[in-house]
């Protein structure tokens, strides 16, 4: 007959307490890494936005007409948003995250009001005859959106946002001349040069 002796159980069991605590604690600082330096926006699909809000800023140089104009850069908001839903499922969807997880959600919440007013302002300044102020409000607007969106994800989407706020103050105060110029840099260039940041550093 074999005893078991409880002294020495007891002694034992210490040790594998330590040793999962020791892996709950690693898991959590894993789950943290990652999440500290992943962002639901996804890469490419800025430097697709990008790519196409380029397009348009070229399709719009060529309007005399100033509504006309709005309805090209009008159309270019809804092919940039329809971009980033697809590609921001895909990316969400390839790292096994619930599509509307909390820090997806946080994004779209942070961004949605300032988009919601920039929409009906649009209308407004339209029918007000302040066209001219149209595109510095776009791009403020668009700027406070990533801002307080981009809060809840990596840092480098606050630094986007305020350079987009940056672009649009110039807008709203320098020449009428420099407007398409300054919405291809910003909606063009700056998605571009972000993108490719979020690419090579936050999960594509």
């Amino acid at each position: 007959m074999v005893s078991r002796d409880p002294l020495r159980s007891q002694v034992a069991e210490p040790p594998s307490l330590h040793g999962r605590a020791i892996d709950d604690l690693r898991y959590i600082r894993e789950t943290m890494e990652r999440a500290s330096s992943f962002t639901a926006v996804s890469g490419w699909g800025q430097i697709l936005v990008g790519v196409t809000a380029i397009g348009a800023a070229y399709i719009a140089a060529q309007q005399v007409i100033s509504r006309n104009w709005i309805l090209v850069w009008l159309a270019e908001a809804i092919i940039a948003s329809i971009i980033s839903a697809i590609t921001i499922g895909r990316k969400v969807t390839a790292a096994k995250m619930p599509l509307l997880a909390s820090p997806v959600r946080k994004v779209m919440l942070g961004l949605a009001p300032p988009v919601i007013a920039g929409a009906l302002m649009t209308i407004t300044m339209q029918h007000g005859g302040l066209t001219r102020a149209i595109p510095g409000m776009w791009l403020l607007l668009y700027g406070a959106g990533v801002v307080t969106g981009g809060a809840f994800s990596v840092r480098i989407l606050p630094v986007m946002g305020i350079c987009f706020m940056v672009v649009g103050i110039i807008a709203s105060f320098g020449p009428a001349d420099l407007l398409n110029w300054l919405m291809a840099a910003a909606f063009g260039g700056l998605h571009i040069a972000f993108g490719i940041v979020i690419v090579r550093r936050h999960g594509g």
